[in-house]
């Protein structure tokens, strides 16, 4: 069975949304277009290429797709990435409403899709972007693997990994580094569900049952 990896550039408030470019996704009047840039060091460019250093396939949502359709096949020969995904196969999660001229493209119509291809033979499938995917691949345990890649900003607006609908659920973190400009890298695989616990006293005071009674009414 295939892996699923999501790697991703996020903010320290958790915001993904375009870290490569100031035109490369405007969407919400987000103005912080290209705000990795400044930040990527060896580190991360390290981390870069251990994600992409064994064989992958590419799985995408519809945007992420065009702004990768629209750049990568007409980088320089040269380029090394662009090598890479030139040769991978691209798959797309959506409904419909893409053009596949980018070669090795395929349309997923659903998660029902995304699952057979996940259970066939073929290398691991890692996502770029693609911020919609996250909550619904999580919810239908789609998600076998977290490279997170942290940059030490708050961008306070723009769209997040995390969005509306992520399900509940622990992470074990496999592996963690800071580079020399302080981008936190971490790997992380499910480890089930969340755990629950306490550091109440044992016999709460009353002022603590009178709080606890008021925020139940206030709910």
């Amino acid at each position: 069975m295939r892996k699923i990896i999501g790697g991703a550039f996020v903010s320290l408030d958790g915001v993904m949304q375009a870290p490569g470019g100031p035109e490369e996704d405007q969407t919400g009047g987000f103005a912080y277009g290209g705000w990795l840039a400044s930040i990527f060091d060896e580190g991360l460019g390290n981390q870069v290429d251990t994600l992409f250093g064994k064989p992958f396939d590419l799985l995408l949502g519809r945007k992420t797709y065009e702004i990768f359709a629209a750049h990568w096949p007409f980088v320089p020969e040269e380029d090394e990435i662009g090598a890479i995904f030139r040769g991978n196969r691209k798959y797309v999660l959506s409904r419909g409403g893409v053009d596949l001229s980018w070669q090795g493209s395929e349309r997923l119509a659903n998660l029902d899709d995304l699952a057979r291809i996940r259970d066939g033979e073929g290398p691991n499938l890692v996502i770029q972007g693609s911020s919609t995917l996250y909550p619904q691949l999580l919810e239908r345990g789609l998600i076998d693997r977290l490279v997170i890649m942290t940059a030490p900003v708050l961008l306070g607006q723009g769209k997040r990994l995390f969005g509306e609908g992520t399900p509940a659920g622990s992470w074990r973190l496999l592996e963690h580094r800071v580079t020399v400009n302080g981008m936190a890298m971490g790997t992380y695989e499910p480890a089930g569900p969340i755990e629950t616990g306490s550091f109440a006293m044992d016999e709460p005071s009353m002022q603590e049952l009178a709080r606890r009674e008021k925020w139940k009414a206030e709910a």
